[in-house]
């Protein structure tokens, strides 16, 4: 089952762009899902059908729906929302506060994904297009479910404890709303075991990204750190798209000329920046791209050499190698800046620092007892050399 995601800058298309790939998919005899995550959603305006949050049928072999966050979250989260809820009322805050004051940061993003796990695992779809967010909350919601996990080797123990024994005492002792077993089961339920497949999910080779952009500054720049932030966090990205190119015509009027040169030079610069990912174009058109029909010809434009299905460009991952006595750890950070860089070894954990992203990497257990000797930013990869503990330090 593939999943490919498209985000991007506010504004640059990105609905639009995942609709046609969506569309052109079906149009090839794939069956497809188009979802999406946005929380203002559009995918309904652009594919001019009143969407909801289960699947609805819009052409033969493509089905849609606008993911609803808060009905997720209550499926995966239910019984811990209730019980932070009655523990805020007993504190006298209001229902209605209570109720947001329930929903953690995070949640509703993170339910999102859920969301997108139970459609992929029913096999009833060969492909699932996901309009993400726009590109900081896309980040935020590809890298939720490794930060998650993290949680669990501090969390279940200490739940596991709780349940075992601190609860039935205090209840007898305190009025205060106490969690139940089935509460702390949920969060075992939801930190090990749906966070585990939705990591592996979203890490595998059968998913990618693809960020969309415009010929400006502003957007390219974004784009960028997002690849940055990707790479770290194992998320692969196999194209980038380009909206909005003014059509060769423009260049032989006089007030798009110069217009046109700058968008010659920006579609350079970004094909070069991101190389070896591949770059599709996509025309300024003369009006907004909606309905089916007018979709599915964009999509057999901008997927005229690949299926909108194809991994297009396989991304480099987190490599470990043995040179000589030491181990090198070579991680993907493409357009990464030395500065505000910081990396450390924390117990059996590499932990990696960007000046918008920490992660905490798992090391294999043969280096994991060994000691940070180097750590060095080479041409896009940050390679990383473990020592012996007894070996001199350089």
């Amino acid at each position: 089952m593939r999943l490919v995601l498209y985000t991007g800058k506010g504004g640059v298309g990105k609905t639009t762009t995942a609709a046609a790939a969506a569309a052109c998919a079906a149009e090839r005899g794939c069956r497809t899902l188009v979802a999406s995550a946005d929380a203002a959603h559009s995918l309904g305006d652009v594919l001019e059908r009143r969407l909801g949050p289960e699947p609805l049928r819009v052409a033969p072999g493509l089905d849609a729906l606008e993911i609803d966050a808060r009905v997720e979250a209550g499926r995966h989260w239910g019984r811990i929302q209730q019980w932070l809820v009655s523990l805020l009322l007993y504190q006298g805050i209001e229902a209605v506060v209570a109720e947001e004051l329930a929903s953690l940061p995070g949640v509703e993003e993170l339910a999102a994904l859920l969301s997108v796990e139970r459609f992929a695992e029913s096999g009833e779809y060969e492909l699932i297009v996901l309009d993400c967010a726009p590109t900081g909350s896309a980040l935020r919601l590809l890298t939720l479910p490794d930060l998650g996990r993290g949680m669990v080797r501090v969390a279940l123990p200490v739940l596991r404890a709780v349940t075992g024994a601190a609860v039935p005492i205090a209840r007898r002792l305190l009025s205060v709303p106490l969690p139940g077993s089935d509460v702390f089961r949920e969060v075992e339920e939801l930190l090990y075991r749906k966070l585990a497949a939705l990591q592996h999910r979203i890490t595998c080779a059968e998913t990618s990204v693809r960020l969309v952009v415009t010929p400006e500054r502003m957007v390219i720049d974004e784009a960028r750190r997002a690849f940055t932030e990707l790479s770290l966090f194992e998320v692969a990205v196999d194209a980038l798209v380009m909206n909005r190119l003014l059509p060769e015509a423009a260049a032989r009027e006089p007030f798009f000329r110069d217009w046109s040169a700058l968008q010659g030079r920006r579609r350079r610069e970004v094909e070069a920046l991101f190389a070896p990912l591949p770059v599709l174009l996509a025309p300024l058109r003369e009006d907004e791209v909606t309905g089916l029909e007018r979709l599915a010809a964009h999509g057999r434009e901008l997927f005229a050499q690949a299926g909108p299905g194809a991994l297009l460009c396989e991304a480099p991952r987190v490599r470990y190698a043995r040179e000589g006595v030491d181990y090198v750890a070579r991680i993907p950070l493409p357009h990464a800046c030395a500065e505000g860089l910081d990396v450390a070894k924390v117990g059996d954990e590499l932990v990696v620092t960007t000046p918008s992203r920490r992660r905490a990497l798992a090391l294999p257990r043969r280096i994991a007892c060994l000691r940070l000797a180097e750590a060095k930013l080479d041409g896009g990869t940050l390679c990383v050399r473990f020592a012996r503990a007894d070996a001199e330090v350089a």
